[in-house]
């Protein structure tokens, strides 16, 4: 028997924080590539320390549904499952290249495959493409438009800049977009100015962030002056010093994050089946989960 963990950092403070992660671990269910498929979390329940332990599959595959490698994908969970054998040099990671550790849980005779987070997978570029067509309603969408890949960006964790760097590199080399630039809240170049670094007049901001929640849904549209006040809601596009933002919304809600987490599964070793081709297939263009309010796009982007 094969068992999934999707493991989640989860909130106190937003009951929505843990909305994606059900949405995924669901999808994933349907498709009865494990016998067992659970979510775990840092700061709700269930718990990453009580899941393995409820588990009766003698092999389990834990993917951290995380943006970067770092303090919680490195140290938290890995502690909190009690992988005893754990160390980071184990993934032989440069910051993005992450793939999988093999390690025995010997309190309970599991062997467990702990998988790199789902945000530095190669998977997510198409999600974060998808997402840009998805908020645009074209399928087509790159001539004459920008893309602004938006990360949080700390000084505390240089790979969580990596993975957005990662991620937009991989699409400005498509030569999709008129031009593709990664952008963050606490570092240069701030999403603030989203404006000052593009040329086209359509420019798609989309947030590598797992949920939609206090940055996604307060700070960053209002500090790209989409809105004075997030509680009042904002257009889609929405017209800021002469440019159309069309703004998408945490990545994480993705229909497709549930592809990129079989992904990460695959890669080691879990036998998915046709899976991914299920999931690719039940995600449609109307597919996102979206907090803002309800509004029509105006305009076609490019146009």
């Amino acid at each position: 028997m094969q068992a999934l963990v999707i493991a989640a950092h989860g909130s106190h403070l937003n009951p929505d924080a843990s909305d994606p992660t059900y949405a995924h671990a669901d999808a994933v269910r349907e498709t009865g590539a494990f016998d067992e498929v659970r979510e775990a979390f840092w700061k709700e329940e269930p718990h990453f320390r009580e899941v393995i332990r409820t588990l009766e599959s003698n092999e389990v595959f834990v993917v951290p549904l995380f943006i970067s490698e770092g303090y919680f994908t490195e140290q938290v969970i890995p502690r909190e499952l009690r992988l005893e054998e754990w160390d980071p040099k184990k993934w032989d990671s440069d910051g993005t290249s992450a793939t999988h550790a093999t390690l025995e849980a010997t309190d309970v005779g599991k062997t467990i495959h702990y998988c790199g987070p789902v945000g530095t997978h190669d998977a997510m570029t198409d999600v974060i493409v998808g997402r840009a067509e998805r908020v645009t309603g074209d399928p087509t969408i790159g001539e004459g438009v920008g893309l602004a890949v938006v990360g949080h960006g700390t000084e505390r964790n240089e790979n969580s800049a990596k993975a957005i760097e990662y991620h937009t590199e991989r699409i400005r080399k498509r030569d999709r977009f008129d031009d593709v630039k990664a952008l963050f809240m606490d570092e240069e170049p701030e999403v603030d100015d989203v404006t000052d670094y593009f040329e086209a007049e359509d420019v798609v901001v989309v947030p590598l962030f797992v949920a939609d929640g206090y940055h996604t849904q307060e700070d960053i549209p209002e500090d790209m002056g989409l809105t004075e006040d997030y509680r009042l809601g904002w257009s889609v596009p929405a017209t800021v010093d002469g440019h159309r933002i069309w703004y998408a919304g945490a990545v994480g809600t993705e229909g497709l994050m549930a592809d990129v987490v079989l992904e990460r599964a695959a890669d080691a070793g879990a036998d998915v089946g046709d899976a991914r081709g299920a999931i690719r297939k039940a995600v449609t263009p109307a597919d996102g989960v979206d907090r803002r309010p309800e509004t029509e796009p105006s305009a076609e982007p490019g146009d």
